[in-house]
């Protein structure tokens, strides 16, 4: 299982949060979705001047937020507009650069006049967010057969993204995604899924393109109003995510996670319990978990052919129904006509 763990210092983690007040609330926000531990999908209406005339060929960026956070989604954040106003409208208009690069103030700001009719970006620009949760990232880590692993999920949260704005009606010529793994390899895979694309698959994509920057703070901005909506549960003030980033690396997070650990559940929805994290305070030297002992795992002891198995529940494990234990086969017995 690989361990997410991004060693990001923790001047940089505190340069880059945005107070909670601060925060803008994006219609990518969807409140009761995200405390449910809910993945889902928000796709802007398409502008009103490329509606006008949906044969204008647009350009179309791609970025994430986080990607390493112990705690809150990651995020995929996508933003196209006409491909005559990439440079001049985005880098020259409002200096648009990468996420992680402008202050928090300039992120909100920017992700406002996205989202405000009557503004140029707005009546120009089309947007989209994959919001990803924790829950369902894990989960689809921690597959007994077959993990789908982060990269995987990635891929397709991109190519989804993608697919959206083709199925509007968007005219999409030009597409730059900031890189995970490989570029050329992560580029490949994409031609394969859209031949009439030109994909240019880069690192610091969000430092080179303009739609790239753009699409890395629908990203950032969004990922960073969930982390708020999900520590409400916790705080029902509204004060100072005492969580901070949830990044690892950051000290207020981990100390968060071992004070505020149920030893039996963990944590919540907001948790990645595929992450190392984690599983070290579960499972680790010094797990604060409470030991738990599973009928499996009871059963091997006494040997491998009475392991119990899940479907051992369901039938006779191997066993006559009639020869089998009371717990293993209560569920599942056949019944005759007589009993109707």
């Amino acid at each position: 299982m690989e361990d997410n763990t991004d060693d990001v210092p923790e001047s940089q983690l505190l340069a880059n949060e945005t107070p909670p007040s601060e925060v803008f609330l994006a219609p990518s926000i969807t409140k009761p979705l995200i405390l449910s531990g809910e993945s889902y999908t928000y796709q802007s209406p398409i502008p009103s001047q490329i509606a006008s005339d949906l044969s204008t060929p647009c350009v179309l960026g791609v970025d994430e937020a986080g990607r390493g956070p112990v705690l809150g989604p990651m995020v995929y954040g996508l933003l196209y507009l006409p491909l005559t106003l990439h440079q001049s409208l985005l880098a020259e208009t409002h200096h648009f650069d990468d996420s992680k690069v402008l202050t928090p103030a300039v992120r909100s700001d920017l992700m406002e006049k996205i989202c405000t009719p009557a503004t140029d970006l707005y009546e120009n620009c089309g947007w989209a967010t994959r919001m990803m949760s924790a829950r369902d990232i894990s989960a689809a880590q921690l597959r007994p057969h077959g993990a789908y692993n982060l990269n995987a999920q990635a891929m397709d949260a991109t190519a989804d993204l993608i697919r959206g704005v083709l199925d509007s009606g968007v005219n999409v010529t030009e597409v730059y995604i900031d890189t995970i793994g490989p570029p050329e390899t992560y580029q490949k895979r994409l031609e394969r899924i859209f031949p009439s694309l030109r994909i240019t698959v880069a690192k610091k994509a969000d430092s080179l393109y303009p739609c790239v920057s753009a699409a890395s703070v629908c990203a950032k901005v969004s990922r960073d109003a969930a982390l708020d909506v999900l520590y409400e549960s916790y705080d029902a003030e509204g004060g100072e995510v005492a969580w901070g980033s949830g990044y690892p690396s950051d000290a207020r997070c981990t100390n968060w996670m071992r004070g505020n650990m149920d030893p039996v559940f963990g944590w919540g929805s907001e948790c990645r319990f595929s992450w190392g994290t984690a599983k070290e305070m579960l499972e680790g030297g010094k797990k604060l978990g409470a030991k738990a002992e599973w009928p499996d795992a009871a059963a091997a002891e006494d040997g491998p052919g009475d392991n119990m198995k899940l479907t051992g529940f369901m039938v006779g494990a191997g066993r006559g129904e009639e020869e089998g234990d009371e717990l293993g086969t209560w569920f599942g017995r056949k019944v005759t006509e007589e009993v109707f």
